[in-house]
This record gives structure tokens, C-alpha cells and sequence, in this order.
């Protein structure tokens, strides 16, 4: 911003160099790139995340099931199991033996993990499975989609903004690099006696 301002008093400055001037030029342009291209990148991307996750909900919703599961009897911690008194929250649940009924009507039975506190057999539970009966993850929500996508849109959008000041970045050190080329050059042609002559010495 401080580059920008300078536009203004730098305009018939005496004082003020061409590389000056051409800084504060490429700073303005990347103010405005970031201004209005990050954000269109950000709804573009949001939008193209969200229509390809909510297709994804939409198929996930047709091809899983609920279905009501029924406890035959707990089963004991897998040994692979982590160890009760380092496991999370997330990890209270119990595996048990269970019966359920595919949508194509085929029975199954076989280990699963039930969120019931103290499972007894004959407790019911829900579970997700495909049409066959195999055992599938929870299908993603509309809700979380658009939390994914609306993330997405920022991500982007802020990407975008780090490119766009990295560039600016880049142009300018390529600038500065410049510049003292060019006061090398200028104190090479100088010689080592500059102010001195007509001294005497």
C-alpha cells in the first residue's frame, strides 16, 4: 500500500527513479489482480467442488442403505485393536457379532463395529451397507459437501493471492537485481579516484 501511495507523490517528484516508479506500478497492478481475480478463481473452484460433491452425495445416497443391524454376541478387542487406555472417543465402540438383511433380501453375518454402550444380544443397530449386503461407510451429507467446496473456494482463492504476490515478488527482485547492475556498472566506470579530481592528489 505504501507503493501505491507513493504513485501519487512520486508523480512529478525529481527525486523519484524510473525503477521507483515502476515498483510502485507492479505493486498497484498486483493489488488489483488479488482484488479481482482471486476472488473468481475462488467461486469458480468452490462451484466446480460443489456440483462435483453433491453428484458425489447424490450417488452415495443411491447405492448405500441403512440397514438395522441385530447383535449375536460381543466379540472380544481384536488384538490389532488399539490399546483402551491410549484410544479416543471416536474409538468407543463396541465390536460384535451381527445378523442383517441386504435391500436385495440376502442375509449376512459377521463382525462389526456397534455404537451401543454395552451391546447385549437382540440390541439393534444401524449400519450402511450396499445393495449386496457388503459393508460400506457412511455416505457424505449435502451439508459437509458444501463446507468441502465452500473450503475449496478459499483455498483457491487464497492460493491464487499467494501466486499473484509471489509473482510480485519475483518482478520485483529481478527490479532491484537490476538496479544494482547498473550501480555497479556506474562505479566501475567512476574508477577509484571519483570526487578526487582536480584535487591535487
Amino acid at each position: 500500500m505504501r507503493a501505491i501511495s507513493g504513485l501519487w507523490r512520486w508523480r512529478r517528484n525529481p527525486l523519484c527513479r524510473p525503477t521507483d516508479l515502476a515498483e510502485a506500478w507492479v505493486a498497484l497492478a498486483a493489488l488489483l489482480l488479488i482484488l479481482l481475480v482471486a476472488p473468481v478463481a475462488g467461486a469458480l473452484v468452490g462451484e466446480t467442488a460443489q456440483d462435483a460433491l453433491q453428484r458425489s452425495v447424490r450417488a452415495q445416497h443411491e447405492a448405500r442403505h441403512p440397514v438395522t443391524a441385530t447383535v449375536v454376541r460381543k466379540l472380544d478387542r481384536s488384538p490389532l485393536d488399539a490399546d483402551p487406555e491410549t484410544s479416543s472417543g471416536r474409538d468407543l465402540r463396541n465390536r460384535v457379532l451381527a445378523d442383517w438383511t441386504a435391500p436385495d433380501g440376502t442375509s449376512h453375518q459377521g463382525p462389526v463395529l456397534a455404537s451401543l454402550k454395552d451391546p447385549r444380544q437382540g440390541d439393534r443397530f444401524r449400519i450402511w451397507t450396499d445393495r449386496h449386503g457388503r459393508m460400506v461407510a457412511r455416505p457424505l451429507d449435502s451439508a459437509t459437501a458444501s463446507t468441502h467446496a465452500v473450503l475449496a473456494g478459499f483455498g483457491a482463492a487464497l492460493g491464487t493471492g499467494g501466486l499473484i504476490e509471489g509473482g510480485r515478488r519475483l518482478v520485483v527482485w529481478r527490479m532491484v537485481r537490476r538496479r544494482h547492475a547498473r550501480w555497479d556498472q556506474a562505479w566501475d566506470k567512476a574508477g577509484p579516484d571519483w570526487g578526487r579530481t582536480g584535487t591535487g592528489s
